[in-house]
């Protein structure tokens, strides 16, 4: 099976950066989009960013200008720098792989291999 390892979350002062590393194992992830989805408590999974193979990229718009997603095909497959953070980016970030090959789809359905997460705290 895949496995997918978020890691780079902590607790930052609004304002601060933090850089979210996606790793994963167990297959190649070569023509499929990659995501980044964010859970606040009480509050569903939804998508912060995400990049195609070819990095063709998709930002919700609360993150536009503030965040950058990006992959090395060599390496590991994902990354999110997220800076300028405010206490609304607060949440459990996930990493998944989108299902189908092609353009980004934002919503969890279409995305498996979902990681553990890693807590992004944003304090005012």
């Amino acid at each position: 099976q895949v496995q997918v390892v978020e890691s780079g979350g902590g607790l930052v002062q609004a304002g601060g950066s933090l850089r979210l590393s996606c790793a994963a194992s167990g297959r190649t992830f070569s023509n499929y989009a990659m995501g980044w989805f964010r859970q606040a408590p009480g509050k569903e999974r939804g998508i912060v960013a995400a990049i195609t193979w070819t990095k063709n990229t998709y930002y919700t718009h609360s993150v536009k200008g503030r965040f950058t997603i990006s992959r090395d095909n060599s390496k590991n497959p994902v990354n999110l720098q997220m800076n300028s953070l405010k206490p609304e980016d607060t949440g459990v970030y996930y990493c998944a792989v989108q299902r189908f090959k092609g353009a980004i789809l934002v919503d969890t359905q279409y995305y498996e291999n979902w990681g553990q997460g890693t807590q992004v705290t944003v304090s005012s």
